[in-house]
């Protein structure tokens, strides 16, 4: 339907394609399971689409550690030296899919208070003389 869309994980955009695998911000999504993150834009083929009506899922492939950062610390003259690290916690992601429709009945709950078939307790039967 569309040749690319607009998507924000994690506070950060990227422009993604349906079968693309990128690397994000961890994302609390256990590894195997997919998630819809939120839709910006859709485009491609000459038109754009600034509310979309579409849902995007991605899959997640699993969790990494992105590369090691060094940091140094040094003050002249005084022999003064630090050095840390850190490595980013990441996700890889998958885009399986551009524009499945959103479902308006999913967000529907069916009520909670009764169940079918059954008598509510406070209907009593009537005295027989």
């Amino acid at each position: 339907m569309s040749n690319y869309a607009i998507i924000s994980v994690g506070g950060k955009q990227y422009r993604v394609h349906e079968g693309e695998k990128l690397l994000v911000d961890r994302v609390k999504t256990d590894e195997g399971k997919t998630f819809h993150p939120d839709l910006l834009f859709v485009g491609g083929d000459g038109k754009a689409d600034f509310k979309p009506r579409i849902q995007i899922t991605a899959k997640v492939l699993g969790h990494v550690k992105g590369e090691k950062i060094r940091i140094g610390k040094y003050r002249r003259r005084t022999g003064f030296r630090r050095h840390t690290g850190y490595r980013s916690s990441l996700s890889q992601i998958e885009i399986t899919s551009i524009g499945a429709k959103r479902s308006s009945t999913a967000a529907k709950k069916p009520a909670a208070g009764k169940a079918p078939g059954k008598k509510s307790a406070t209907t009593t039967k009537k005295d027989e003389s």
